[in-house]
């Protein structure tokens, strides 16, 4: 069994931070268990741009309202806490924040948890 707070990893290495989001790693490959999960803060007032080429990702919003839209069609979706998105076809996308979001996301196949966005926006696929 693995029990873990977000007093456990904030101020860690297992708080990763970009100039838009904060990404605290509960569950790494490690853990042996075949995905991984983040609980992340996305700052108000912002856009993001990701894509998650070498992972499939899963996203639960908690907190806050925002908005996705997906890059290659212009389709935007409306986020509120409750509202879940799946990026199943590993889609780029604009993640805009009106509040602060936070969000719970899951990863397949899981990070390692170095891992931070690169210039084209998705995290390298790191095996160790």
């Amino acid at each position: 069994m693995i029990v873990k707070s977000l007093e456990d990893i904030i101020g860690t290495e297992d708080e990763k931070s970009g100039e838009t989001w904060s990404s605290r790693r509960f569950i790494l490959k490690q853990d042996n268990v075949g995905f991984s999960m983040n609980d992340t803060i996305i700052k108000a007032g912002t856009e993001s741009y990701f894509w998650y080429k070498n992972h499939i990702e899963a996203v639960y919003c908690i907190e806050g309202e925002g908005e996705i839209e997906k890059v290659e069609t212009g389709d935007v979706y409306q986020l509120k806490a409750g509202t879940m998105y799946l990026l199943n076809d590993n889609d780029k996308h604009k993640l805009r924040a009106r509040t602060q979001m936070r969000m719970v996301c899951v990863f397949n196949p899981p990070l390692v948890g170095r891992e931070t966005h690169n210039e084209e926006g998705y995290y390298p696929l790191l095996t160790e």
